[in-house]
């Protein structure tokens, strides 16, 4: 068996069964981190060695000070793959391995993953629907687009994931209000016109250019509604014979292929407009879902996102066939709540169907599996009630991403 050093990137504690995985394939796994997650429980017997991150920023300055960081390291220690555990640092690992030359995604590719409006850009050119939008690099352009379409509208940040640091506005005045508060980070955001809808997020595994592994489910709050409105986020997969099902996987075929994906996880996101019932594309990501999707997938396929990641990774690298597993259908639910108590107590939850529960501070979780999509959805709806009951809490909506 012929062992690799891969460099993990992760600036936010997450990815476990990655590392896991990627070290019981015999490789050696190198963890690049924020040095204020030194602590967090990470599989410390599948890391053979840690390197920490002043700043998880990805300003010019600490991006060049990790780089200085690395060619020292690799003076010693040979790395022949990185991977990007969160979205936040796809960017590192795409400038990583322009700059050392090692294989995988560069920077050109990384943007369309990674940069909201390199993404619609890209997606319009392609044919694909996406709302419409605009830069906010000229000033004429944005008042013509505000002029050319209907209110409301979102401002967002191109580089940052979920629902973190958008803003909606009503009129044009409140938009150029807020456009000339970002001062100087002007060019960081995009503007969008906000359509109603259905969203959706489709969870894939593609490997030499092809999905080898993929799965629909459906928002029942999104969370851009959680972060915004103080609700309890929901979300569950859809019926393979779900309408909306077929459309989801050729959509989501023709946003990978046109953004160049090769092998990786990823995580879109599509709304099905009210006005018109046409699907458009959100966003994409090549990482594995957040905000404990990947294990609510595990619980509707039997397949985790997160270890068959990392066995792709490792058969690319070595020049091997990667098989996915055997897609094992059940239905699966997932909600997730901030709560009042420190640590919410879950025992009066004891219905046979859950399959997971969160243990995390301020935070409440269920996953629920079942073979009927109705009686998942009836779970979800009371879980939904008793949780506002007895345990939920809201927050202002974070500048940065918490997970």
């Amino acid at each position: 068996m012929h062992s690799l050093s891969f460099l993990c990137i992760a600036t936010f504690f997450k990815g476990e069964a990655f590392l896991r995985a990627c070290k019981s394939l015999g490789n050696t796994v190198y963890l690049l981190t924020d040095q204020k997650l030194a602590d967090k429980e990470w599989p410390r017997d599948a890391i053979d060695e840690f390197f920490f991150l002043q700043s998880p920023s990805n300003s010019s300055e600490s991006l060049a000070e990790m780089v200085t960081g690395l060619a020292h390291v690799m003076r010693s220690r040979k790395i022949d793959r990185v991977v990007a555990l969160d979205d936040f640092d796809v960017e590192k690992g795409a400038l990583i391995r322009e700059t050392f030359r090692i294989p995988g995604m560069g920077q050109t590719t990384a943007r369309f993953f990674r940069d909201k409006l390199a993404m619609r850009m890209r997606a319009a050119s392609e044919g694909i629907r996406v709302p419409a939008f605009s830069a906010l690099f000229h000033d004429e352009t944005v008042t013509d687009f505000l002029r050319a379409t209907e209110a409301p509208w979102l401002i967002k940040p191109r580089s940052e994931a979920s629902a973190t640091g958008i803003q909606k506005v009503h009129s044009l005045e409140e938009a150029w209000s807020v456009i000339h508060a970002l001062g100087d980070r002007r060019h960081e955001f995009l503007i969008e016109q906000f359509k109603p809808g259905r969203v959706y997020h489709v969870d894939s595994l593609s490997y030499e250019k092809t999905i080898v592994f993929t799965l629909a489910s459906m928002y029942l709050a999104t969370p851009m509604e959680v972060a915004h409105g103080g609700g309890v986020f929901r979300t569950m997969n859809l019926s393979p014979q779900a309408p909306e099902t077929s459309s989801l996987y050729g959509i989501n075929t023709r946003v990978l292929n046109a953004f160049g994906m090769r092998h990786s996880a990823s995580h879109s996101e599509y709304i099905r407009g009210d006005h018109d019932g046409e699907l458009y594309f959100l966003e994409t990501s090549s990482r594995v879902g957040g905000a404990h999707i990947a294990e609510m997938v595990e619980a509707a396929s039997g397949i985790n996102l997160w270890s068959e990641w990392a066995k792709l990774e490792v058969a690319v690298a070595r020049g091997e066939t990667y098989q996915v597993p055997v897609n094992e259908p059940q239905y699966a639910g997932l909600i997730v709540s901030l709560a009042r108590q420190q640590w919410p107590d879950l025992s009066s939850f004891t219905d046979s169907e859950i399959w997971w529960r969160m243990k995390r501070e301020h935070h409440i979780g269920l996953i629920v599996r079942a073979t009927d999509a109705d009686r998942i959805q009836q779970l979800l709806d009371a879980y939904m009630h008793r949780i506002y009951t007895d345990f939920h809490a809201s927050a202002p909506v974070p500048e940065k991403p918490t997970n």
